[in-house]
């Protein structure tokens, strides 16, 4: 009897089935079942299709990509309910402590993963819940830096940033003199997802954070943590990014309200000129402005503190109930593997689900010929991971609230925002008995 039942309408619009090439029939009823947080139809989507066929062929387990991209977690709950989950989901590694305290996810034991021990140390952190357990196979990693338009540097005539001071002279002068030359002031110099949907603004802010050497918590050890939000380097970073918003006046307008959908086009579209953001729309934006007008720059390190940076990334979870936990182990394995991570990389196509590879078998310089790439894996170095909590999605939410508001709000102070936040956020560790 088939396990999964998706519903009528998500298989016919959203899932593609592969068939393997081992015995037992093409019906598809049986295929393992992977879900993945990307659009349908995507070139990521495609990837992951890629990923899955030729696991299919090496093992002889039929799969079966469900691409999901729009409520992707509510959807997952609602599977939940019906006792009916898939039975790998690749998704962010910040939605790791939501999904095990919910009882979704599978224990992994590292020692037993063939090919863990060749996974970057680093990456191992973001398969770690709070109980020091594993619940994840690491699979893609990331970190961020500042992708720029680099004919308008060179237009207004200034080097690279290498601190915040150049960083905000650079914005200032991409808002200011015109450096696309059609005689119209309607350039910005930085484009921000900065509204809350998802929790963006803090997703946003955090690189920035981390640069100045600040937090949105501290570990206290043993499995606890507390607010490092009302910190003077966290602080002093929020009220370096309201400056931008409300008295230097260099971030595209509507920036408070956009997700990362709406920022890509306006980097597209010419409205702003530097976006911190993480490598997998690299290739994207190498086809749509140019290859020759973007370059690629790390985050600066702040004035009080760093270097740092956002370090994320997806994860293959391994979900609890199913039927073919055999097939769960065989695909983790080959997604880590040398060959899993190349195909999910997808050299320097568009479409990479390995936006920076996990295994340290894998020569990226090997795989993709444009350099830009080696100045985000030089970041990674750098990366700061979100806190193992329990649950980590309110957290960032709750924070992405509170510097957004001090954001839209320019007669916002600041540091009394950070300190609603910091009470807050020690509610929310208590309620999670995290504190």
């Amino acid at each position: 009897m088939p396990r999964h039942l998706l519903g009528a309408a998500i298989v016919t619009a959203l899932a593609v089935t592969l068939s393997g090439c081992g015995s037992g029939g093409g019906s598809g009823d049986d295929a393992l079942e992977i879900w993945i947080r990307q659009a349908p139809d995507s070139d990521s989507a495609k990837t992951a299709v890629k990923l899955a066929d030729a696991f299919t062929k090496a093992s002889g387990v039929k799969t079966k990509v469900v691409a999901l991209f729009d409520d992707f977690e509510t959807k997952l709950q609602q599977q939940a309910a019906q006792k009916n989950l898939p039975d790998i989901v690749i998704n962010d590694t910040a939605q790791l402590g939501n999904m095990q305290t919910q009882g979704w996810l599978r224990e992994v034991d590292k020692a037993k993963l063939k090919g863990g021990d060749q996974l970057a140390d680093r990456a191992w952190q973001a398969a770690q819940a709070g109980n020091g357990k594993y619940y994840a196979a690491p699979f893609s990693a990331q970190a961020f830096a500042l992708i720029i338009r680099k004919d308008w540097r060179e237009k207004v005539g200034l080097q690279p940033p290498q601190t915040w001071d150049d960083l905000a002279k650079l914005a200032k002068a991409f808002t200011e003199q015109d450096p696309d030359g059609n005689g119209q002031k309607d350039t910005y110099g930085f484009v921000a997802p900065a509204g809350t949907k998802r929790g963006y603004a803090s997703w946003y802010a955090s690189s920035l954070i981390y640069a100045n050497g600040g937090n949105f918590l501290t570990d206290s050890g043993g499995g606890k943590f507390a607010p490092a939000v009302a910190d003077p380097k966290t602080v002093e970073a929020v009220k370096w990014l309201q400056d931008q918003f409300c008295v230097a006046k260099t971030v595209n307008p509507g920036a408070v309200s956009n997700d990362t959908t709406v920022t890509h086009e306006v980097f597209e579209k010419g409205q702003g000129g530097i976006y911190l953001v993480g490598p997998y729309v690299l290739a994207r934006f190498v086809k749509s402005i140019g290859t020759d007008k973007l370059e690629v720059v790390k985050v600066p390190k702040g004035p009080s503190g760093g270097p740092g940076t956002l370090g994320e990334g997806e994860n293959v979870y391994l979900m609890a109930g199913s039927g073919n936990e055999d097939g769960q182990q065989k695909f983790a394995e080959f997604a880590v593997s040398p060959e899993g991570q190349r195909i999910g990389m997808n050299k320097d196509a568009n479409g990479a689900i390995v936006r920076l590879p996990v295994n340290k078998g894998v020569d990226m310089a090997a795989e993709r010929t444009d350099p830009r790439w080696k100045v985000f894996q030089e970041a990674y170095a750098d990366a700061v991971y979100s806190s193992p909590v329990p649950n980590w999605a309110p957290i960032r939410q709750t924070s992405a609230d509170a510097i957004n508001a001090v954001w839209a709000d320019c007669g916002a102070d600041v540091k009394a925002g950070m300190d609603g936040l910091a009470a807050k956020l020690t509610s929310e560790l208590q309620a999670q008995k995290a504190s």
